[in-house]
């Protein structure tokens, strides 16, 4: 029954993707069939809901055996990627007509969010056999942290900004809540979904996936201090500005239209992966704060005495008599992911693997799957020939317990191959100057025959 409710959803989605580009509309008539251009923001389609379908088409197609499905989610990635991002940041609109972004707006919050997430999740959800997935995503994370990445003062929180007009233009120090889902990312993208202390045993583990690692870990700190330290609630408001001032004493502050809270799961989850790859209980003792919070704030009794819960207007103040501020509503994600990943946080007893589920952006988990003849990568990367990466999926046999790591562009074979040993200090330590030369010269080697 559930199967044929959602082959019955996908077809009266598919109105939406019938564009010359293959971007869908924002929109769907379900009663004709026919997609809807967005009605505002110049018709434009958000990047984040284009590029948040895959893993779920992707599912049905391989539950159905119906290749449909797989196509139209892979022809977004294909159209998105074929615009070329600058180190992998996309702008959060795109024009569902030509395929081509609009505007410049880079963030990790709303409409650009999971779009780099399932960039991720895309890879895993195939059993790490789609590298060109894992390429897009190594490129994101590099972009991310040399355009978006800060630290605060005075306490050095790391963050993650806005490129209001796209790179090279000045950083906002917003960070919308909906960014803390990043940390978690992090951490899985890091070890692929096992403990990080096996993870580090294995010899794929490099000082980059240490350094994702360790991001992971402090952004999601950051996101645990934007309810910690936010009176007298202890709830996070939906929006923070990270401050960058020296001369401030407080790290971030909250503009009065950005007060508001809609329980929104992203710190949580991030806790709950970040507890399950590394077992460290303050995680569940942040997670706890939180949901005690949640329960002495959010909930709500009616006349009957039944209990709801509701979205708060504003954290940073009760009402006279200590009651909460209430929007009056209540969000799906509330039910669906922030009170999933709290309990999952505690589950002991009946824990989804992360080595053979990949959770999808509403907190469902897919069990991963391997690829068939008729269900594989249907497209390749376009490389401009005088900026080809080393790694090109298209050529490269993959060996599935060391995945591929986007190289710099723009450079040389002899720079790319000094790049290699930068990113691998261990390699400088264990090796003398002349073993180090001749694993230089290798590199330069088969760069020069990739190259010709």
């Amino acid at each position: 029954m559930y199967l044929d409710k959602a082959v019955g959803l996908a077809n009266s989605l598919h109105g939406a993707y019938k564009t010359d580009s293959g971007i869908p509309y924002s929109s769907v008539n379900l009663k004709t069939g026919k997609g809807l251009k967005n009605h505002v923001d110049g018709g434009a389609s958000s990047t984040a809901e284009a590029g948040t379908v895959q893993l779920e088409m992707k599912f049905l197609a391989k539950l159905t055996g119906e290749q449909d499905w797989w196509k139209l989610s892979e022809k977004v990635m294909e159209t998105l990627e074929a615009n070329k991002a600058q180190d992998g940041l996309v702008p959060i609109f795109v024009q569902p007509d030509t395929g081509k972004f609009r505007g410049k707006l880079i963030r990790l919050g709303s409409r650009g969010d999971s779009y780099y997430e399932y960039l991720l999740k895309q890879y895993l959800q195939t059993k790490e056999q789609e590298p060109i997935y894992w390429d897009m995503y190594r490129e994101s994370v590099a972009g991310v942290k040399k355009h978006l990445v800060r630290e605060t003062y005075p306490s050095k929180l790391k963050f993650i900004g806005e490129l209001e007009h796209g790179i090279g233009g000045q950083l906002s120090p917003k960070m919308d809540h909906l960014v803390c889902f990043y940390g978690g990312l992090l951490a899985l993208g890091a070890t692929g979904g096992l403990p990080v202390e096996e993870a580090r045993k294995l010899s794929s583990w490099n000082a980059q996936k240490e350094s994702d690692f360790k991001l992971g870990e402090d952004l999601t700190y950051t996101c645990y201090k934007m309810y910690h330290d936010v009176s007298p609630t202890g709830l996070s408001p939906e929006i923070v500005v990270f401050n960058q001032d020296p001369a401030v004493k407080d790290d971030f502050y909250i503009k009065p239209n950005d007060r508001h809270n809609l329980q929104r799961p992203e710190t949580v989850e991030s806790f709950f992966y970040l507890y399950r790859l590394t077992g460290d209980e303050k995680y569940r003792k942040w997670g706890y704060e939180i949901f005690q919070n949640f329960m002495k704030y959010t909930k709500v009794l009616n006349g009957k005495g039944e209990v709801s819960f509701s979205s708060l207007s504003d954290v940073t103040s009760l009402r006279g008599d200590g009651s909460s501020k209430f929007k009056d509503n209540t969000e799906s994600f509330w039910w669906a992911e922030t009170l999933k990943y709290l309990y999952l946080l505690f589950d002991d007893s009946n824990k989804v693997p992360l080595t053979d589920y990949v959770f999808n952006t509403e907190a469902h988990p897919f069990p991963k799957f391997d690829l068939s003849d008729h269900l594989k990568t249907g497209w390749i990367r376009k490389i401009d020939e005088s900026k080809k990466p080393i790694m090109m999926e298209s050529k490269v046999k993959i060996d599935k317990s060391n995945p591929p790591v986007a190289r710099p562009v723009d450079k040389s074979a002899e720079e790319a191959a000094k790049e290699v040993l930068k990113e691998n200090p261990k390699l400088a330590e264990e090796e003398n100057k002349q073993e180090n030369q001749q694993k230089m010269n290798k590199i330069i080697e088969e760069i020069a025959k990739e190259d010709k």
